[in-house]
């Protein structure tokens, strides 16, 4: 089944000022807006994939917001609206006294075909979590699911719509969901409640959610799961891991605990006494994280990864992803590396703690791969050329290559890998290039050494210590580790002076 993509533009363009929307139906590239932005006294702005334009000369006023606001549907407590039958969204800004001063009208689209990337998990009949940053597809691959559920395994679906995302706005849900039924929810503070009603007063074989993000909404999810229900929700995280150390959801991937072991055991294990291990089993089956619009990463046993990463073991994921013709393919399952929280040094004494200071596998595009190679060697930037797209983390190319858009860049753009656009092909535009992935790359390996301190401190205090002085970092940094000092029920406090102040993690 080849990809149909329905985005009802003009719906869209008939509730925008004229001025607004006429240079936007011209645009050439009309078929890749995401949002409509406008916020009072600033020009109105156009946000296509990979770009933004001004639309015209004119500053938005309040005549221009109330004319958007009074042809679309209510505004809800999430400050969300939508156009009726159509899957678009607009997002409201208020000031002080509760007027709307700034509007985010977004694209909504519907995309047919997707399901052959997660056709077989669906089928099986196990409960899958879908993650991924927002802009994704998350929501998009939610609803094509959803639809083949009911109209291809004829089973009885119920889609909890908590701001009529899935199903559009209005009363009457958008066929894209086909024959699912929607429940749609007064408040989100109520999403928990509507989703144990749709067990309890429908009596369905499946169930569809979006964005599971309270621990009353984890809750309710293991509630469906554990009747025997399939669920098929999204959930805030990129990956895996990010879930398994959110205190909040990890509960939906079994939550983790903290178990002393004895010393026989302990000795057996090759680990210190204090280990972090799974509490129960996950609520879904599957996880996927959507790596792109037609690429996707299977964890096919949740149970089983989450145990692997915690006891520092290899662990394997399957890339899958469409190509233009709309044909699945599947990369031979690739093995990544992980060290267990809990006691990264005790992991390398049975399997090796790989930490990567390798920058990304980049793709050059019209870029003279000679020159950059050089650049890279005089800044002593350690760099991964590969001529396989597919193998490639970002791809560079320069503004000349860009505005053609060549099939090689909307390839990447599909399937999710980060396209850097150079002003032009000289070394100095190349060097700031290196410079900038390479400044991203090691703001990353202080993030990733940071939490593993704190986790190291935290196994430490478990085990008898009274506290740990953590060594200075920056304040979102310092949130991240009084979170996790709060997830294991130990107190915490931040002491010093910027840019020297740090976290004491410590008993109550």
């Amino acid at each position: 089944m080849q990809q149909t993509i329905i985005d009802d533009l003009d719906a869209l363009f008939d509730v925008l000022p004229p001025p607004i929307a006429g240079p936007i139906r011209r645009h050439e590239d009309r078929a890749e807006l995401l949002e409509v932005v406008m916020d009072l006294g600033r020009m109105p702005e156009a946000r296509f994939m990979n770009y933004e334009i001004t639309v015209n000369g004119d500053e938005v006023t309040y005549q221009d917001i109330e004319y958007v606001t009074s042809r679309i549907g209510a505004f809800g407590e999430d400050n969300r609206a939508g156009i009726e039958r159509t899957l678009h969204r607009i997002s409201a800004f208020r000031n002080r006294q509760g007027r709307i001063i700034g509007l985010t009208c977004r694209v909504g689209r519907a995309v047919f075909g997707t399901i052959k990337l997660t056709e077989d998990l669906v089928q099986s009949g196990k409960s899958i979590l879908l993650l991924g940053r927002p802009g994704v597809g998350k929501t998009t691959m939610l609803r094509e699911v959803g639809r083949v559920l009911a109209d291809e395994l004829r089973k009885r679906v119920i889609i909890v719509d908590t701001s009529n995302e899935i199903a559009g706005d209005g009363d009457i849900p958008h066929p894209a969901i086909g024959h699912a039924r929607r429940m749609q929810v007064v408040t989100p503070l109520l999403q928990h409640a509507v989703m144990i009603e749709a067990v309890e007063n429908h009596m369905p074989e499946a169930i569809v959610i979006d964005e599971i993000g309270t621990e009353l909404e984890a809750m309710a999810a293991r509630t469906i799961a554990e009747r025997g229900v399939q669920l098929v929700g999204t959930a805030h995280g990129n990956t895996l891991e990010n879930l398994m150390f959110n205190p909040t959801l990890s509960d939906l991937v079994g939550g983790i605990q903290t178990v002393t072991l004895s010393d026989e055991e302990a000795r057996r294990r090759k680990t210190q006494k204090s280990i972090l291990e799974r509490k129960a089993p996950p609520t879904f089956d599957v996880l996927i994280e959507i790596q792109g619009f037609n690429m996707i990463a299977v964890h096919p046993d949740v149970a089983e990864v989450v145990d692997a990463i915690l006891r520092g073991r290899r662990i394997t994921t399957q890339v899958r992803w469409l190509d233009e013709e709309g044909v699945l393919h599947k990369k031979g399952e690739r093995i990544q590396s992980y060290a267990s929280p809990a006691t990264p040094e005790t992991a390398s004494k049975s399997e090796p703690f790989v930490e990567s200071e390798a920058l990304p596998s980049i793709y050059p595009f019209g870029i003279n791969q000679a020159k950059l190679r050089q650049v890279a060697k005089e800044k002593q930037i350690p760099i991964s050329v590969v001529a396989d797209l597919r193998e490639a983390d970002l791809l560079v190319t320069s503004k000349t290559y860009y505005r053609r858009k060549p099939q090689r860049v909307r390839d990447a753009e599909a399937a999710g890998i980060p396209v850097y656009v150079l002003k032009s092909s000289n070394i100095a535009d190349m060097r700031q290039f290196l410079e900038s992935v390479s400044s991203s790359k090691r703001r990353a390996t202080t993030l990733d050494h940071a939490l593993k301190e704190a986790e190291e401190a935290i196994v430490e205090i478990i085990g008898g210590r009274e506290a740990v002085q953590l060594s200075p970092r920056s304040a979102y940094i310092r949130r991240l580790q009084h979170m996790m000092a709060e997830r294991h029920s130990l107190a915490s406090r931040s002491s010093g002076k910027e840019p020297q102040r740090s976290v004491e993690i410590f008993r109550e």
